[in-house]
């Protein structure tokens, strides 16, 4: 059983598997007549389904502490998938790229945990672990493209468990 270690959630980590979502401050601009900032984020939703339409989904993830055992990846070929916390206060991203018989990479695999208010953006067609509250149950925000389609989500079920470790100090 393989267990993995994850690392603090930050844009130039996570930089390979897509993009890291939150409110900087020195890009924003002022906006509605100076009662509110707005950061435009670099990220761009990436779908290639011309029959696709935008879904925005809440979930309500379970909670749990680390380690945690994972036995699914997903992946989504039509579209880049974007969760954004909204009470979870930690979450658990894991990503693999794809190895050479287009199944998750397990040993490239990698652990991430974000904070509240954070968020991802999955590339399209990136393998990841189902979004996971670190703790306490959480709500997650969540953006794609669906068509409707097998190819909205594809399945692959662990022969056996990738188990995720306690946090790194860096992490913390």
């Amino acid at each position: 059983m393989q267990t993995l270690l994850p690392k603090r959630l930050t844009p130039s980590a996570f930089s390979p598997f897509g993009e890291v979502l939150f409110f900087d401050p020195e890009r924003s601009r002022s906006v509605n007549d100076g009662r509110a900032l707005r950061f435009d984020t670099d990220t761009r939703f990436d779908h290639a389904s011309p029959d696709g339409e935008p879904v925005l989904a809440v979930y309500r993830a379970s909670g749990g502490p680390l380690p945690m055992r994972l036995l699914t990846f997903e992946r989504h070929p039509l579209s880049s998938q974007t969760f954004v916390a909204l009470s979870a206060e930690r979450f658990l991203i894991v990503v693999a790229p794809e190895d050479r018989a287009g199944l998750p990479d397990l040993e490239r695999a990698e652990a991430f945990v974000g904070d509240r208010y954070e968020g991802v953006n999955y590339a399209r067609n990136l393998w990841h672990a189902p979004i996971a509250a670190i703790g306490a149950d959480g709500d997650f925000l969540m953006f794609m493209w669906e068509s409707g389609s097998s190819e909205d989500c594809v399945f692959h079920h662990l022969h056996e468990p990738l188990v995720v470790g306690s946090i790194q100090p860096s992490a913390e």
